[in-house]
């Protein structure tokens, strides 16, 4: 069996994407390639002309459409940002199958489960296709044991202070 473990990044504080981009660098130093979706992030980083100078050894990808929050779009508009998400997924699926990629980044996707996108039982199915050689970090803010036991480790981030610099 390979050495690729499953990481999750959960809690209330800030800093598990930042978390989760900071092992993309590590990867990509040791000459590894990275692969990361993001979902629920509004604009996200795809669109940024700094992460395009980070490819080929980063490549992020954003299927969602809306640059507004899920919960307040109207329900038909879930609906279609739903299928767009769903998208997301089927490419995660597909990065695992070629295994393109050392380290999977599934950026807030337990939020996923949070808005009621997908369940835990998809989420099991999406990571028993994970190569054994393949890391897989996926971030989000609730955690349940449903969802821990899924995990190799968790790491709980909790924000003690926060203050905007004057």
């Amino acid at each position: 069996m390979g050495n690729g473990r499953i990481h999750i990044y959960t809690g209330e504080g800030h800093g598990k994407s930042p978390a989760a981009l900071g092992r993309a660098v590590q990867t990509a130093c040791n000459g590894g390639y990275v692969v990361i979706i993001q979902f629920l992030k509004g604009r996200g980083l795809a669109e940024s002309e700094f992460v395009k100078r980070l490819e080929p050894e980063i490549k992020i990808f954003r299927f969602e459409k809306s640059t507004e929050d899920f919960a307040s779009l109207p329900q038909e508009r879930q609906a279609e940002e739903g299928q767009n998400i769903r998208n997301g997924l089927n490419f995660a699926k597909k990065v695992m199958n070629t295994g393109e990629c050392s380290l999977l980044i599934l950026d807030e996707v337990l939020g996923l489960l949070d808005n009621g996108i997908i369940s835990v039982e998809e989420l099991k199915a999406l990571l028993r296709l994970k190569p054994d050689d393949m890391d897989i970090i996926m971030t989000g803010i609730s955690m349940n044991d449903e969802v821990c036991v899924l995990a190799d480790e968790v790491t709980k981030v909790e924000t003690v202070r926060f203050k905007i610099w004057e």
